[in-house]
């Protein structure tokens, strides 16, 4: 049986994924690690709440070692709660596409308030991921950067297949340069809020095989980026970008044709994360919808308390 958790984080991403037989866990995979903090300074703070850090709950599932950790991308609100992940739990394998240098220093993001504010936001998402691994050296057993050129295929468990799709290739030396640069104490706050911009664009997608079952999860990308024919049905979609109007469109969904979505975002978001019109469009598609926190849209979403979306497939 292959589990799924969506991983109620708030703000942010982490899917839990694994295989079971017997009631044991025989893999485990998860994929980005939430925010650092389950409540944003810029939102208002729900009444009542489920929320829970990506550590914690690993925790709570008593999972202590991952096979697998991927981080589509180095937004915040992916690898902020990396440490606590850590803390819970050793990884065999990271695969992302950027690796910090061994010992990174602290990229100290607000030493040189000179730099636009954009820039320091991108140097200190990269510090998260970097002082994560370094506070936590010799959780992770191997590193495996992606080159972001090509179509990576994973045969997980003998039932269990991984593609792992990049968005523009061009974009990740671009990436590298920008983060060697940035630990060697090099700072160009134009080529940081340039990247800024493109990060999202950068994002990695998975496709899961199961048992005739696919599973989609878009990441961060926009729906520009791959409403092609790279985008065959699946069951399951893991909508991008927090359901925002840049997320998804028609033509996408009618490629994808999923029977069931989720859409990890935080409950009372300010900046229409989910949009309505995603929502709506979402509705005349998919069969079933879930929400990590406890959206609520009059007329189109009630909000549901818990800790994460469970999905199983036999």
């Amino acid at each position: 049986m292959l589990v799924l958790d969506f991983i109620n984080v708030g703000n942010g991403d982490s899917i839990l994924v694994r295989e079971r037989q017997a009631g044991r866990d025989v893999f485990a995979m998860l994929v980005d690690c939430g925010h650092d903090n389950l409540i944003r300074d810029d939102h208002p703070v729900p009444e009542r709440t489920s929320r829970i850090y990506a550590g914690d709950f690993l925790k709570k599932q008593g999972v202590t070692h991952l096979d697998v950790l991927l981080l589509t991308h180095f937004h915040r609100d992916h690898v902020g709660g990396l440490d606590r992940v850590l803390e819970a739990a050793s990884v065999d394998r990271l695969i992302a596409t950027y690796v910090p240098p061994e010992n990174a220093p602290d990229l100290a993001p607000d030493a040189d308030m000179t730099l636009p504010k954009a820039a320091r936001n991108v140097l200190r998402c990269m510090n998260f991921y970097a002082q994560a691994l370094c506070r936590h050296s010799g959780r992770v057993a191997r590193f495996v950067e992606l080159p972001g050129d090509r179509l990576e295929t994973l045969q997980l468990t003998d039932a269990l297949r991984m593609d792992i799709l990049s968005g523009e290739p061009a974009l990740y030396p671009r990436q590298k340069a920008l983060f060697d640069a940035a630990f060697r104490g090099e700072r160009s706050g134009y080529d940081l809020v340039r990247w800024g911009k493109s990060m999202n664009v950068s994002s990695l997608r998975q496709r899961l095989y199961y048992h005739g079952r696919e599973v989609v999860l878009g990441g961060d990308a926009y729906a520009h980026m791959w409403e092609t024919d790279t985008a065959t049905p699946c069951d399951i979609l893991k909508v991008p970008h927090h359901a925002s109007l840049s997320s998804t469109t028609r033509k996408l969904l009618h490629l994808l044709q999923p029977k069931t979505a989720v859409v990890c975002v935080a409950a009372g978001r300010p900046d229409e994360r989910p949009h309505p019109y995603i929502i709506s469009l979402l509705r005349e598609y998919v069969q079933e919808l879930y929400f990590t926190d406890a959206v609520d849209i009059p007329g189109l979403v009630e909000p549901e308390f818990h800790e994460c979306v469970h999905l199983e497939i036999p």
